[in-house]
């Protein structure tokens, strides 16, 4: 059963003030922000979302990576809660809270049955404000969660057209492919492309010489039999670990040139990414 909220005013309509008072002492009410009571505690985080757009002018809708979590390509860490409201909406200050003022009308779709910026909008917002090697892995995910399509992301580009970032927001949607299976692979991705290398292509299947699919790449090159993954899992696992042997000897005897790297070489040295794969190309 879904948590009933109210604001103090709302409940002000059909309650005196003594009787208020008299329910939150009996713990008939509870309240769960300055201004927002409950019929009983706050035990889901949308519950504490739907509490907290209470607190906000109307119109204030979940954005940026607030948005993308709930759409289902939350790929970025959510420390804080991103609203948006309209640039004319005095901006509130509460803790935890980020706001953004849009000067584009905000038409809020309801997602579990929060406000939120529409998932095309949700998306080119964050791929043009965030770092470049965070915005593929949002694109990606949100391309793989079915939540937008490409047509939609495209359409959405021209909309922000006059907005800070938006010329990397358009060069990273010509580059998003929904077959990325996580935030690192896209990154990796994204190196190779931005060290002026052949777009690898992600989640490429090996097949034996009779047809049948044997393994799968996190990303590779077909026609040069280069493949390229992410390390980030411990091998401690004695049969994970056999079975990686199993797979890159079979790989190796079957002409791939295997090239992995960690989250060293990805966020500390990529220029050893790309010279490495340009090697194995070569």
């Amino acid at each position: 059963m879904s948590i009933q909220l109210w604001r103090v005013e709302d409940l002000l309509r059909s309650l005196t003030v003594k009787r208020l008072r008299t329910q939150v002492s009996k713990v008939e009410l509870l309240r769960v922000r300055r201004g927002v009571y409950a019929d009983r505690r706050c035990e889901e985080d949308d519950d504490e979302l739907r509490a907290l757009l209470l607190c906000l002018p109307d119109g204030a809708a979940l954005a940026r990576q607030s948005a993308a979590r709930r759409h289902g390509f939350g790929v970025l860490r959510e420390d804080q809660v991103h609203v948006v409201l309209p640039a004319t909406v005095p901006r509130p200050r509460l803790p935890g809270l980020v706001v953004h003022h849009s000067v584009l009308p905000v038409r809020p779709v309801l997602v579990r049955g929060l406000p939120c910026v529409p998932a095309a909008r949700c998306a080119v917002d964050l791929a043009r404000s965030v770092r470049r090697l965070d915005a593929l892995p949002v694109l990606d995910a949100a391309l793989r969660s079915g939540a937008v399509t490409r047509d939609e992301l495209v359409a959405e580009l021209p909309r922000q057209r006059k907005l800070r970032g938006i010329r990397q927001a358009r060069d990273l949607v010509a580059l998003a492919d929904g077959r990325a299976e996580c935030r690192q692979e896209s990154q990796l991705r994204l190196v190779l492309i931005d060290g002026r290398l052949p777009a690898p292509e992600p989640q490429l299947w090996v097949h034996d010489s009779y047809g049948i699919r044997r393994y799968r790449l996190d990303l590779g090159y077909r026609e040069r039999r280069v493949g390229v993954e992410y390390d980030g899992l411990s091998h401690l696992d004695r049969e994970r670990l056999r079975r990686d042997r199993d797979r890159v000897n079979w790989l190796d005897a079957n002409g791939w040139r295997m090239r992995y790297f960690t989250d060293q070489d990805l966020y500390r040295r990529p220029h050893h990414i790309v010279a490495t794969v340009r090697a194995a190309l070569s």
